[in-house]
């Protein structure tokens, strides 16, 4: 022992002349002239402990980043606080603390959106330093989101569709609010990337609503603009217009057959020139069976579309097939007995059973006027042959116990044999058709004759030309009388029974 000391001591005795010799240990050694020497160990043999505090998982505009370091022995000198981009490898401080809190603000305005490393560098008094662990953070300054225009009018399960201009991780919340209002509930939550919801609108009830998405990264929270006004409309509903026919004239009957689930409040029925697609009402109805009287006669003659549209008690609207390019001539071509004909069925020269009269309008006429109820259905009539001035017959029409105005029908011929002087009369079966010629309906009687009930019917050997003179009595459709003016028979003279 006393050798190691006088060692030492010769050691120190070496020494003299040197103030100080720093080492690794970073120990002071003082000398004096003397026989006599003392050694002073320093106090921090150790590094600080450092940790950087986390500022969120996202951050945005300036924020306080902080960090917390300790020495046990001689203490902090000062803590740099330092970021970089994820994957970099350059840091920059962003300050230096020299006291507690090690802590300053931190402008991400300036950065790009995306993920950041922060860390902290802690040096004590004796030189000794350390580096806290990376802590992870996303700088979102232009983060938006956009919500998906689903349709102006959605039923059913419906998709929702949220696009986030940056970063990754969000969650987003789907929003529904009566319109207007700011009352928002949510359509489903917790969505993650592609950040597509379906929402099932059957839950909801029938109305407008806003919509928005709502997307949170952390403490940082984006909201989309708001879609507007889209209508929850669940009912079903449907329409149809019959066809009124090619032509049309005078009064018109319109019929829609129209269903819906919700109950409905009116049929409106409505035309537009063909092919303009410019809608004018013609009537509306309230009450099934949903038809409306067309007076035509109060449109310029042309070609017409029609439709029909449903409201139902929600102010939802269903809209009909459209019935195109539908004529109306009520003017163009004037009304009149345009041609008598015969049909022959045994022999040529008399008038025989199963023999017809053709008698042809130039347009439609209301049949009604032509005799009571009459729908143009077969129906017994009576002809007779009259004998006129001329000594040539006339074929008159009858109907038991009603008017019959077919007119007369003028041979230049003489059927009848006047036995008794009385006028042959025979069974009839009047019918009526619609035939379309030249693009315009006509009306076409014809009569068909039967057996022979009174009077005798002669042969006879030369042609006929038949004159029909009609009845004043007998209305188009469109309301216009038939005129005086006689109808002769077209084609070739020939004989006509």
């Amino acid at each position: 022992m006393k050798r190691t000391l006088s060692l030492l001591a010769l050691a120190l005795t070496a020494g003299v002349g040197i103030a100080s010799v720093t080492g690794f240990s970073s120990a002071s050694f003082v000398s004096a002239s003397s026989s006599t020497s003392s050694v002073t160990a320093a106090s921090d043999w150790t590094p600080p402990t450092v940790s950087m505090t986390s500022p969120g998982s996202t951050v945005s505009g300036t924020v306080t980043v902080t960090a917390t370091a300790a020495d046990d022995r001689s203490g902090i000198a000062s803590v740099q606080l330092q970021v970089r981009a994820a994957g970099a490898t350059t840091w920059s401080t962003i300050c230096t603390a020299a006291a507690a809190p090690y802590s300053c603000s931190w402008s991400t305005t300036g950065l790009t959106d995306g993920a950041y490393d922060l860390r902290a560098i802690a040096t004590d008094k004796a030189g000794y330093t350390a580096t806290s662990a990376e802590v992870r953070t996303s700088v979102m300054n232009t983060a938006t989101i956009t919500l998906a225009d689903p349709g102006a009018v959605v039923s059913g399960s419906v998709t929702l569709q949220a696009t986030i201009a940056s970063g990754t991780g969000w969650s987003v919340r789907f929003e529904q609010a009566p319109m207007g209002t700011t009352t928002w509930t949510p359509i489903c939550s917790n969505v993650t990337s592609p950040y597509a919801c379906t929402w099932a609108t059957t839950a909801t009830a029938y109305g407008h609503y806003d919509l928005r998405a709502v997307a949170t990264l952390g403490s940082t929270t984006i909201t989309s603009p708001v879609v507007l006004d889209t209508l929850v409309d669940n009912t079903v509903r449907s329409i149809t217009l019959a066809d009124p026919g090619t032509f049309l004239e005078g009064s018109v009957n319109l019929t829609a057959t129209a269903t819906s689930t919700a109950t409905i409040a009116s049929v409106v029925f409505q035309r537009s020139p063909a092919g303009a697609g410019t809608w004018t009402t013609i009537c509306t109805d309230t009450i099934a069976p949903w038809t409306c009287a067309w007076s035509t006669t109060g449109v310029t003659d042309g070609s017409y579309d029609l439709r029909a549209v449903l409201t139902d008690a929600n102010g939802a609207t269903a809209t009909s097939n459209v019935v195109a390019v539908r004529k109306v001539d009520n003017v163009t071509t004037p009304l009149k007995a345009l041609d008598v004909q015969t049909i022959t069925a045994g022999n040529p020269n008399r008038v025989d059973a199963g023999d017809k009269i053709v008698l042809t309008f130039s347009r439609r006429v209301d049949l009604t006027t032509i005799t009571p109820g009459w729908d143009g259905s077969a129906l017994p009539i009576g002809v007779t042959l009259v004998r006129n001035l001329f000594s040539t017959d006339d074929l008159t029409f009858s109907r038991s116990g009603n008017v019959l105005n077919l007119g007369a029908v003028q041979t230049d011929n003489n059927y009848a044999s006047y036995i008794g002087l009385v006028n042959p009369r025979l069974d009839a079966t009047m019918t009526a058709t619609t035939e379309t010629v030249g693009g315009v309906p006509r009306t076409i009687v014809t009569v068909q004759i039967g057996n022979l009930v009174a009077g005798s019917i002669r042969t006879v050997t030369h042609d006929t030309l038949l004159t029909w003179i009609p009845s004043t009595q007998v209305f188009g459709l469109n309301g216009s009388r038939l005129p005086a003016t006689s109808a002769v028979e077209s084609g070739p003279v020939d004989k006509d029974f």
